[in-house]
């Protein structure tokens, strides 16, 4: 598990990975790759963005989360990637007998 202070200073995607006991843990991506996560205290983010899944913008600045903000669109973007990658994949290959 990484902690805030080992992120440099900067604008994070963040995913929302769960949120149990109050606490969420959440996952932080530059550029397109994950860089680390932290659990943090639920009421630290937006209420709309309180759930499973949802991606946030999030600054960093020495080691603190100083701001946070639910990103509707590219939560839905996402969501429905990974949702046509799942039907891709669930679809069955073609038998011989199909050829």
């Amino acid at each position: 598990m990484t902690d805030l202070v080992d992120l440099k200073d900067g604008e994070y995607t963040a995913v929302v990975d769960s949120i149990e006991d109050g606490l969420a843990t959440v996952f932080f991506e530059r550029d397109g790759e994950e860089v680390g996560n932290a659990v943090l205290e639920a009421d630290r983010l937006p209420e709309d963005g309180k759930h499973a899944d949802a991606i946030l913008t999030a600054t960093v600045v020495d080691g603190d989360l100083e701001t946070v903000q639910y990103e509707p669109e590219q939560t839905t973007k996402r969501s429905d990637a990974v949702q046509n990658r799942f039907d891709r994949l669930s679809k069955r290959p073609p038998s011989e007998e199909d050829s």
